[in-house]
């Protein structure tokens, strides 16, 4: 995949749309907030808005790699490991995390997207996808954040709308 210089997510529509300096865009399916959009502390809502990555998480790590705390557990993920701790937030494989870039709407305060640690993240391959269900990340799969993770840079423009 080429060089990713720019990323849309589209919260409607459940989408992120990668789009790199030449070429067409690579469209994947996303899971944002349940709770819908929304930019204050403890709100587990998507912010809106201008971003950009601020880290890249899990290089190298394997598929279904378990991250707490954005390290890697030593777990990898399996059904077994998911019925055995129900109602986990699983972040896996690969963790983009954002910052927001717009003082007094995702930067600063307690609309902080960086603070409120939300990520653009794997996650199990059983997750739904296509509608909201995380608690303000936006998740993909597994497949697919690592091909984003790999194409994306440190500073790569993220803008999240309706």
């Amino acid at each position: 995949m080429a060089k990713i210089e720019h990323i849309e997510i589209d919260l409607a529509r459940q989408q992120l749309r990668a789009i790199p300096a030449a070429g067409a865009a690579r469209v994947y399916p996303v899971s944002t907030a349940r709770n819908g959009p929304g930019e204050v502390m403890d709100s587990e809502c998507t912010p809106r808005g201008r971003h950009e990555i601020a880290e890249k998480i899990g290089a190298g790590s394997a598929p279904d790699t378990v991250f707490v705390g954005r390290r890697p557990t030593g777990e990898v993920w399996t059904p077994a490991l998911a019925a055995a701790t129900p109602g986990r937030d699983w972040i896996l494989t690969r963790i983009l995390w954002l910052a927001g870039c717009e003082p007094g709407r995702n930067a600063g305060g307690r609309c902080d997207t960086r603070a409120r640690y939300i990520y653009i993240h794997g996650t199990p391959d059983t997750t739904l996808l296509g509608e909201p269900g995380s608690r303000g990340c936006i998740r993909m799969r597994n497949a697919d954040v690592i091909e984003l993770f790999d194409a994306v840079c440190v500073g790569t423009p993220v803008d999240i709308h309706d």
